[in-house]
């Protein structure tokens, strides 16, 4: 055995510590490719293509609202048999032929139904089948077909219970117990 010689060495890839060292930006590679395709496959859909008139469309918005307040406006909504049923109550010259509801999801904009609900008599409206929703929070607006007043509020599905829309923002979250 000769004092001299050198240990012997294991080949490169045979070493734990440069797999450890390739590791590192080998994992960040991977994520930032997992993150540019979350990216690209799920876009959010929030932005407001025109800032100026979206702000000008409030006052609008801010009129209907009052006239619904001046109205007395309220509206029940009830899951019926796969159908939704609203009652429609308050100082109405006279009841609209038909309603449109529109269901928006808070994040999803793909995700949003507008319903139209007949006019049955006497302040109730039908639809013939209720669209089968995510569960989740969901933004309602009623309004007539001139748009001349709104209600909203804000109702959880699986649409289980009866949720009441009114001119006070506050008293139309509906419970989140089922």
């Amino acid at each position: 055995m000769n004092p001299l010689s050198a240990p012997a060495s294991k080949p490169w890839y045979r070493e734990p510590w440069p797999w450890f060292l390739i590791s590192l930006p080998a994992t960040a590679v991977i994520a930032g490719l997992t993150t540019v395709w979350i990216a690209a496959t799920s876009a959010d859909g929030l932005v407001v293509g025109d800032y100026y008139k979206a702000g000008l469309a409030i006052n609008q918005t801010l009129a209907r609202d009052d006239a619904a307040r001046a109205l007395a406006l309220t509206a029940t909504l009830k899951n019926e048999d796969g159908a939704l049923t609203l009652t429609l109550s308050g100082r109405l010259p006279a009841y609209p032929d038909q309603l449109g509801l529109t269901l928006a999801h808070p994040t999803r904009q793909g995700m949003d139904q507008t319903l139209a609900l007949s006019h049955a008599g006497s302040g109730h409206y039908r639809t013939s089948s209720l669209p089968t929703l995510p569960a989740g929070k969901w933004h309602a607006q009623l309004s007539d077909a001139a748009a001349t007043w709104r209600l909203s509020g804000v109702l959880y599905t699986p649409f289980s219970q009866s949720v009441t829309l009114t001119t006070d923002a506050e008293s139309t979250v509906q419970s989140k117990g089922h």
